[in-house]
């Protein structure tokens, strides 16, 4: 890493007094969380500051109460988690890298995960959270309160602005109560209409416990299940496959629902194969498949990319892509997974051929398609420095604009993770 300084605060009030003289002075800084984003948002150089949040990582209070926790934001997801959890409640926001990923990075790019469908994003959790402005005012709206019109809902000017508003150190985050039942299962699937007929016939049958419905295209799931790689518990020759878990507080009644929507959906024909896991290494051996993509990174280069778009335009929209892709390079290997319930789709793209320098093309044809679907370039990602040249794909000419009048209005010299989101 290349930096000027490095400098590791203890408290807001060091993130303060660092924020006032690199405003003073005009010196450009980064934030540092658990460096697990993917668009490059804490990419730094010689001439910069890094402000790196991790020993400000405590969980202060949890209020049994009004069912909150109050957090520092150098605290990882996982650690929050199970601190949470031995405190009889439950924490929903979920993604693979919750042993690195911090509760400020998880603010600072609205972050969703695997529970979305059924809780939202970051967004949806936060009820209140202390930030430092540029010029190293304090900025504490540590609301702990479902309801408060009491004019702007300033804290979220701070979420999912990627740190270039101002450094989240706080947060106030609501709680749920935790679930006593939890099935999950692993299903094939052979068309993607069923796969989205598959959604429908479980959002109706399980109603509000259903947590999860992650879908992998067939090519994914082979790559990852390949030899050396997972274990497969099924076929590997099926078009889709399908994580669905449901948590809810009825044992006995939720395994019998979950069973019969199951037994449903293969007497209708929407599934061709089921497996249920029988223990919780069963079950996180299952998850492991859907999270450790590690077999795709074997061959290079390799782009990641986080998209959005209806659920009913998916198929037309990977097809366009896939071909788009073909004609480009004829070696290339395009495997796909995502959170289909809340529209999200994750596309690795290995072109078969070259390196790094083939990215912006790759980026094109991911990109470009979105727009007569009115998707989006980042669903959960953010845009970091990696996709603002794409920002324009997504949002109007009047949204940018806007946004730049909050950047100057709140960090005039620009010193907050310059060049993110736009230049």
């Amino acid at each position: 890493m290349e930096a000027i300084a490095l400098v590791k605060p203890r408290t807001t009030q060091d993130i303060s007094l660092t924020l006032k003289l690199c405003h003073e002075s005009g010196q450009g800084v980064i934030i540092h969380g658990g460096l697990s984003g993917c668009c490059q948002g804490a990419k730094t150089s010689a001439n910069k500051v890094v402000i790196s949040l991790e020993r400000m990582d405590k969980i202060e209070t949890i209020d049994h109460i009004g069912m909150t926790a109050t957090i520092e934001a150098g605290a990882t997801l996982e650690n929050v988690q199970n601190e949470i959890n031995e405190n009889g409640f439950y924490f929903p926001l979920d993604l693979g890298a919750r042993g690195s990923c911090m509760i400020g990075g998880n603010v600072a790019t609205n972050a969703g995960g695997i529970n979305v469908i059924r809780y939202g994003m970051m967004r949806n959790q936060v009820l209140g959270l202390e930030a430092v402005l540029a010029d190293g005012t304090i900025l504490s709206s540590m609301n702990q309160m479902l309801k408060n019109n009491a004019g702007y809902d300033l804290k979220q000017l701070f979420i999912g602005t990627e740190g270039t508003l101002g450094i989240v150190t706080r947060v106030v985050v609501k709680l749920e109560m935790g679930h006593t039942s939890q099935n999950t299962g692993l299903v094939a699937l052979n068309s993607f209409n069923n796969v989205k007929a598959f959604l429908a016939h479980m959002k109706g049958k399980m109603g509000g416990i259903l947590s999860a419905y992650e879908v992998m295209w067939g090519d994914y799931y082979r790559a990852v299940t390949s030899e050396g790689w997972h274990t497969s518990p099924m076929g590997r020759d099926h078009n889709y496959y399908v994580i669905v878990e449901c948590d809810g507080t009825h044992k006995e009644q939720d395994e019998t629902n979950f069973l019969n929507a199951l037994e449903g959906a293969l007497e209708t024909g929407f599934i061709e194969d089921a497996v249920l896991p029988k223990s919780e290494s069963e079950r996180r051996a299952i998850w492991n498949i859907r999270e450790n993509f590690e077999a795709l990174y074997q061959n290079k280069p390799i782009f990641l990319y986080d998209v959005s778009l209806p659920i009913k335009n998916m198929e037309y929209y990977i097809n366009e892509v896939q071909a788009r892709l073909k004609q480009r390079w004829g070696n290339v290997f395009c495997s796909i997974l995502g959170h289909i319930g809340d529209g999200n789709l994750h596309l690795f793209v290995c072109p078969g051929e070259g390196g790094e320098e083939l990215h912006i093309k790759s980026d094109e044809d991911v990109y470009t398609p979105l727009v007569k679907y009115g998707g989006s370039v980042s669903a959960e990602h953010g845009i970091g420095t990696e996709k603002k040249a794409w920002l324009h794909l997504s949002r109007s000419p009047v949204e940018i604009k806007l946004m730049k009048h909050l950047k100057k209005s709140l960090d005039p010299k620009g010193i907050l993770n310059p060049g993110v989101i736009f230049d």
